[in-house]
């Protein structure tokens, strides 16, 4: 492996995945990112009431394991991201956290 890359660049050689980068301060040309703000803001950090900041910190990572392995997702036939990478279907469609 190439030394010095950072892990999802690592990940990218593997996967040959091409990192694009858009202009600065041009959020016109990065609206997959912004409409992904937009998902989680609404899903998961203002979904409901928290009693701290930590609280909420802590439950990102089940958010983000529900919107990668197990929500569907129109772009990708109503699979998750995560079947549409591996080619593994979902098994069940786990709810929210």
């Amino acid at each position: 492996m190439v030394a010095g890359l950072r892990h999802a660049d690592r990940v990218g050689l593997v996967k040959n995945i091409k990192h694009k980068r858009t202009r600065p301060y041009r959020p016109q040309t990065n609206g997959k990112i912004e409409r992904f703000h937009r998902t989680l803001v609404d899903g998961w950090a203002y979904e409901r009431c928290y009693t701290s900041e930590a609280e909420r910190r802590g439950e990102l990572d089940g958010w983000l394991h529900y919107y990668n392995h197990h929500r569907p997702h129109t772009a990708c036939g109503n699979q998750p991201p995560f079947s549409r990478l591996t080619g593994i279907e979902a098994k069940s469609t786990a709810r929210q956290p």
